[in-house]
């Protein structure tokens, strides 16, 4: 079964810190790529991390309120392929 995770990117926002602000898929919910799965906010921005794969939110790796730093893995999809 693919697994990819997502992971905070580089954003292009100077505000610190990072902090997870909303999960908007729970787990097990299912998602298709491109979609929205996490939101983030870096100072007033709000971004929304999306889905890399359809599948199923498998793991979640970080709670709404944590403190985030770039490259840390946020969460795992699990594709059915």
């Amino acid at each position: 079964m693919p697994r990819r995770e997502i992971i905070l990117p580089e954003l292009e926002i100077d505000e610190q810190p990072i902090v997870l602000s909303l999960w908007l898929v729970k787990r097990g919910g299912r998602v298709a790529a491109g979609d929205p799965v996490v939101e983030v906010l870096a100072g007033s921005a709000t971004v929304d991390l999306p889905a890399p794969l359809d599948g199923v939110l498998a793991e979640t790796l970080a709670c709404e309120g944590d403190a985030l730093i770039v490259g840390q893995r946020l969460a795992a999809i699990e594709s059915g392929d």
